[in-house]
């Protein structure tokens, strides 16, 4: 028998991360992160609103201020307030990072990306107050033969036989381009693989590795903690792997982390950063890059860019979509126009 799957909301939620695109598009290399990542945390806010989910927002922009953020613990959607659903709303986590690479969009920069990804409650890990993971991703090739105690050479080398080749100089890996991860270079370039740093983009960087035609096969180093649970949400989407350790910063951290009760050490598997099947992602592209068109705006509207996808079904689609401006700001409260 066949199992039947329920709603699809990563259809819902192509519509959040469309309006959230497309209103942070519009600061693109004006140099104001703020407004550019406000832009896109009030659209977010607005249409998940929308949605018939009572969602708690497990990762977001921080704790309750007197801005309309989407703070940690929020609970947002219809089902929170509408009571008269004729179907109950579906209990879900939210995780969101409405620009991933506010710099890159400050700047006018490829590759900003507004994500979001929602999965059943209590599935998504908390990180906390701990900013920081060490983490190591791959794509489906990779499932179940990397591990992030071991080396990078071991890594790298356990990956090419599972691609089947012996030479590691075949794979590209992806760094984030900081100090802290100077150790990962190092020990890439010694291996004789092919290294990709990038300044920005933690989440593209984790997904890049599971997606055909990006030319990146595996990303090592500490990264944000956030970004790692969304990126964990993809992978598990693609059928790659992830795996991630916490990296508190100082004792502070590592004193929050106790009283999270997270034990630093252990190694957090995909599983454990998202689990179960019923996970749901969404990113369209704000700016030009690798993996996504970023919006274009011209005196008929705009277009974007999304990739959408649902880990039980495993489909992965990606939607190009034209928008009318005026037709959208005659039911929205987003502020689309220039």
């Amino acid at each position: 028998m066949s199992e039947q799957l329920d709603r699809n909301l990563a259809l819902d939620l192509v519509r959040v991360t469309e309006g959230a695109a497309l209103a942070a598009a519009r600061w693109m290399g004006r140099g104001d992160k703020n407004n550019a990542d406000a832009a896109a945390v009030n659209a977010m806010r607005l249409l998940l609103g929308q949605i018939n989910i009572d969602g708690m927002v497990v990762i977001g922009e921080g704790e309750k201020d007197e801005a309309p953020m989407l703070f940690n613990g929020e609970r947002i959607g219809r089902g929170v307030q509408d009571t008269d659903e004729c179907k109950p709303a579906q209990l879900v986590d939210i995780a969101v990072d409405p620009v991933d690479g506010t710099r890159l969009l400050s700047l006018g920069l490829p590759n900003a990306l507004a994500v979001i990804a929602i999965a059943d409650r209590g599935a998504m890990f908390s990180p906390g107050h701990v900013v920081y993971m060490d983490k190591l991703a791959v794509g489906p090739a990779g499932r179940g033969v990397i591990h992030i105690e071991a080396s990078v050479a071991d890594n790298l080398h356990a990956l090419a036989r599972a691609k089947g080749t012996d030479d590691v100089g075949d794979l590209t890996a992806v760094i984030l381009d900081r100090p802290r991860n100077q150790k990962f270079v190092d020990a890439v370039r010694a291996c004789g693989a092919r290294l990709k740093l990038v300044s920005d983009g933690d989440v593209a960087a984790a997904i890049s590795t599971a997606l055909d035609g990006t030319g990146v096969d595996i990303l090592f180093g500490i990264g944000g903690s956030p970004e790692g649970v969304i990126a964990a949400a993809a992978l598990k989407c693609l059928g790659g792997d992830m795996q991630a350790k916490l990296w508190p910063r100082d004792d502070r951290e590592r004193e929050y982390a106790q009283q999270d009760g997270h034990d630093i050490n252990q190694v957090l598997t995909l599983d454990d950063l998202v689990r179960g099947e019923n996970v749901f992602f969404s990113a369209t592209g704000i700016t030009d890059g690798e993996m996504l068109r970023g919006v274009h705006y011209s005196n008929a509207g705009a277009t974007s860019e999304s990739l959408v996808m649902r880990a039980r079904s495993g489909t992965v689609r990606r939607i190009a979509s034209t928008h009318r401006l005026e037709k959208l700001m005659r039911y929205s409260q987003i502020e689309f126009g220039a």
